[in-house]
């Protein structure tokens, strides 16, 4: 009988994926898995118990937010032989999972994490840890994981669009060297991400259109500081309308690699969580890293 691990954080969200494991589990089981149930102890412990458990088994399924499922690839990414991936997403934000083509009700979402179709998805090396679909820096990026989970719980998105908001008086921008496959940039930037996914909190960059899960390219979107309020709303209208305006102060390109160096330490998040503020990040695509089950 095939072997199936489920990784699900019992505090993603607003707690009630407690209440459905019972169900998610009988789904499993219906359709021929034996299941293994591990609820994460806390930050960090998704990673070790992927690494650690994850190769006995024939699929990891996590449950949680983007945040579970960062800590489960990047546990399995130290296996030489890797499971195929199964995600249910139970968390504030949960956006990756726009990538996934998901079903709408919890039961077909269920159905897609043990027997959805398999395809591979790159995944991002940044130093020595890894990121599955954004790793950025710069404005707004510290609001994932400086909001109070408490006001995540109570307002969602809403809670990062107003914690962002209070930031726009305050913007700091580096002075940096961005080298990548195509040439280099250099400059005063305010917000830089490195992406593998059609979304980031509903900014976007390049268009949907473009992305490719498994093509071993990253989208890049730079932000260079704006002089004035209105080169900020054009900013801002160029990330949501993923249109920059050529020689305009977003920059867009795609990348296989890149390392960005700053003089200062620079503070980075990687899936929504806190990255670390090395002064140079060395950025590589680890193509088709991982099988991950979509939607049919």
């Amino acid at each position: 009988m095939k072997r199936l691990l489920l990784l699900y954080n019992p505090h993603a969200g607003k707690g009630k994926i407690k209440s459905r494991i019972p169900d998610i589990v009988d789904s499993f089981t219906k359709a021929g898995w034996l299941v293994t149930i591990r609820p994460t102890q806390g930050k960090g412990d998704a990673v070790t118990a992927a690494g650690e458990l994850g190769g006995d088994f024939d699929r990891v399924v996590c449950c949680g937010g983007d945040g579970t499922l960062h800590e489960t690839v990047t546990g399995l990414m130290s296996l030489p032989c890797r499971p195929p991936v199964g995600y249910l997403p139970a968390g504030t934000t949960n956006d990756f999972a726009r990538n996934l083509h998901l079903p709408r009700s919890y039961a077909g979402k269920t159905e897609t994490a043990a027997g959805g179709v398999l395809r591979p998805v790159d995944i991002g090396s940044f130093n020595s840890e890894y990121f599955i679909y954004v790793a950025a820096f710069g404005a707004f990026t510290d609001v994932a994981y400086d909001t109070p989970q408490q006001f995540k719980n109570m307002f969602g998105h809403l809670a990062y669009l107003l914690e962002g908001a209070a930031r726009l008086t305050s913007i700091q921008s580096y002075r940096l060297r961005v080298e990548h496959d195509g040439g280099m940039e250099e400059g005063d930037f305010i917000y830089g991400m490195v992406s593998n996914t059609v979304s980031v909190g509903g900014f976007k960059g390049i268009s949907p259109d473009l992305v490719e899960l498994d093509d071993g390219l990253f989208e890049v979107v730079l932000v260079r500081q704006p002089q004035n309020a209105a080169q900020l709303q054009s900013i801002i209208r160029s990330l949501v309308q993923t249109t920059p305006e050529p020689g305009g102060a977003v920059v867009a390109f795609r990348t296989a690699h890149l390392r960005v160096t700053c003089a200062d330490e620079l503070p980075w998040t990687l899936d929504g969580e806190y990255g670390g503020a090395p002064r140079v990040a060395e950025i590589q695509n680890v193509k088709q890293a991982v099988m991950i089950a979509h939607g049919k």
